[in-house]
């Protein structure tokens, strides 16, 4: 999920920096049904002194969806790898008392370590070990971190293709309705400089198959997406037309944009809210007709009280 300031498009385009089918029946596939919006999606990476797996749910109340970050593709690490070291009771027993709690636990994938594409994977191979991953330790679906941005600004069809197949071959094994498929672009990639289409295409191809979009709001530039305005309704010339409702009116469902925002000016290079200003901006897109949710990078930097802050307005628990 960290990544860099990007780049102007409009100067030659210059380069980027990086940064479900229906349910069953079942009672277990009942439990891991994807969650109705509003999605307060909470990512975990950062090592924690004295923590041995997902935190306590008292330090995570408010949130329904917990991201243990990140699944590479040269195997699990960080907070994914912790998720692996725990024993098989222990695992059960956690996610029994999350999904008893209205949380999801999911895995994130790639982040700014993994180039798929421009260094040359398999989507097919990358999604089926991913998906194996999913099933294999017992958790309610993937997010894909994909910042790839060799691949995006090339503009040449190479990442959204990638993309594609990889969102479809994940699809096949995570059916729709049983397990939780997002994405989390940085929001540039809603662009329409982007002559390729970037996440526009991909929303075209295979946003049907995509539950949510996580979009990273950050690191973009030190003035964007840090007024109401400029996140919700008017994004700047430097990245035009990607702003929330900006997106949606490219043709990107209102309902699967998330607002993702990071916890504390430490968690990110730019593009930091407190969260009596991010709360302001939520409710006001709740007021227009929005209730996708809200997304932030990371815990513990963010925990119950930073989401309780943020939802106090549009969604008070």
């Amino acid at each position: 999920m960290v990544s860099f300031m990007l780049s102007s498009l409009f100067s030659v385009f210059a380069a980027i920096g990086g940064v479900l089918s229906m349910p069953l029946m079942d009672t277990a596939l009942s439990a891991r049904a994807t969650p109705a919006a509003p999605h307060f999606v909470i990512y975990s990476d950062k090592w924690v002194s004295g923590e041995t797996g997902p935190p306590a749910i008292s330090e995570i109340t408010g949130y329904n969806v917990f991201a243990l970050s990140f699944w590479l593709i040269s195997g699990p690490a960080d907070q994914a790898e912790e998720w692996v070291l725990l024993d098989n009771a222990t695992r059960a027993s956690i996610k029994s008392t999350y999904n008893n709690a209205g949380i999801s636990l999911i895995v994130s994938a790639f982040g700014s370590s993994d180039a798929p594409t421009s260094g040359g994977y398999d989507p097919t191979t990358v999604a089926n070990n991913l998906a194996a991953f999913v099933l294999e330790y017992d958790l309610d679906g993937v997010d894909i971190d994909y910042e790839d941005f060799n691949a995006m600004n090339a503009m040449n069809g190479s990442a959204e293709t990638w993309l594609t197949t990889f969102t479809q071959v994940l699809r096949a094994s995570l059916p729709q309705g049983q397990f939780i498929l997002t994405h989390a672009p940085v929001a540039p990639w809603f662009a329409p400089t982007y002559t390729s289409g970037a996440y526009l295409t991909v929303n075209k191809n295979v946003g049907s198959l995509i539950d949510w979009y996580n979009i990273q709001f950050y690191n973009q530039g030190t003035t964007e997406y840090t007024t109401c305005s400029g996140l919700l309704t008017n994004s700047s010339s430097t990245w035009p037309d990607t702003a929330l409702f900006q997106i949606a009116a490219a043709g990107v469902s209102l309902d699967k944009l998330v607002i993702g925002k990071p916890a504390t000016t430490a968690d990110a290079n730019n593009g930091y809210m407190n969260t009596t200003l991010l709360a302001q901006c939520v409710d006001t897109a709740y007021q227009q007709g929005w209730d996708a949710g809200v997304m932030v990078w990371e815990f513990p930097d963010a925990a119950a009280s930073w989401i309780q802050a943020v939802r106090s307005l549009a969604f008070p628990e």
